[in-house]
């Protein structure tokens, strides 16, 4: 087979990349690049590298055999068992079950604290710089421009949180919106991360501590809505970025060790969806696209 007609033929198989590999390869030997005899096997080696080495069946990426939980809040209404409903047989133990399922939906909307002064040498001083101000006063208007009816403002109450929360607090003009502080939202060590880092050691005590508060308020903000709950809810949390890491690790259901694999800009919106099914969407990681670049920080 001559090599123009072999050339015709592997581009109608395997695409014009691997066209032009040939062809190279058969330029190549046609200056002895390539040696003889060994010269026409090299053609083809080339060739084969160049063409796709998978196929659907093959590289599919492979499960990792976890399965999602839907009872992961602990109040699946199918999991919810009642030794009432098997004793009484006159009532119908599915219609009971359809009163107790949730029909709302929860957005969760975690805020991480704005810039503040990190020569502070107790939570008391450690309050927002100037652009943490400015930083808190942007995430206020693009909360305000969602146009969303929000329910309620929860905050950490460590200075920096407490401070953003009130700034935002401002722009939100809708009634009802209560603003309370929750002690368990406070900065810490939620978990020991993997892979590990050197410029943050916690000691044991730390992450024993830190992590059973953070992850009671997990299970305290982050769950499905309740059964009497009739329409969606928007709800805003002001934390830290340990915290929402951890958060959205855990309502995701990734291994909550990897919380610190993510990075949140100072103002930045994190949005959690929580389905009445149980299922939780990542609608925003972090977004702080709404403020400047000049404006952006981290610490």
């Amino acid at each position: 087979m001559s090599s123009r007609r072999t050339l015709r033929l592997i581009c109608g198989l395997a695409g014009g990349s691997a066209a032009l590999v040939f062809a190279a390869a058969a330029a190549a030997d046609s200056r002895g690049c390539f040696g003889e005899p060994s010269g026409r096997w090299s053609r083809f080696t080339v060739l084969q590298a160049a063409q796709p080495a998978w196929s659907p069946g093959s590289h599919t990426p492979a499960p990792t055999g976890h399965s999602w939980d839907f009872n992961w809040d602990k109040r699946d209404p199918s999991a919810l068992t009642n030794g009432k409903k098997k004793d009484n047989a006159a009532e119908d133990p599915s219609s009971e079950q359809d009163n107790g399922k949730p029909k709302a939906t929860r957005n969760i909307l975690l805020i991480r604290h704005s810039q503040y002064n990190l020569s502070g040498s107790n939570d008391k001083e450690r309050i927002l710089t100037p652009l943490g101000r400015e930083q808190a006063e942007l995430t206020g208007q693009r909360l305000a421009a969602l146009g969303l009816k929000y329910d309620v403002l929860v905050h950490s109450s460590m200075a920096r949180a407490t401070e953003t929360a009130n700034i935002i607090s401002k722009h939100l003009t809708g009634p009802g919106v209560e603003l309370l502080r929750c002690d368990l939202l406070r900065e810490g060590a939620p978990i020991e991360p993997v892979p590990p880092v050197t410029h943050w050691k916690p000691d044991a005590v730390q992450y024993h501590e830190d992590g059973a508060r953070i992850e009671a308020a997990f299970r305290r903000y982050i769950h499905r809505a309740d059964p009497k709950q009739k329409e969606d809810s928007y709800e805003i949390i002001v934390c830290h970025a340990n915290v929402i890491r951890y958060f959205v690790c855990r309502a995701l259901q990734f291994p909550p060790e990897g919380w610190l694999r993510m990075g949140l800009n100072n103002g930045s919106i994190t949005w959690l969806t929580i389905r009445p099914s149980g299922r939780v969407a990542l609608r925003t990681l972090g977004d702080s696209g709404f403020m400047p670049p000049d404006k952006l920080t981290r610490t």
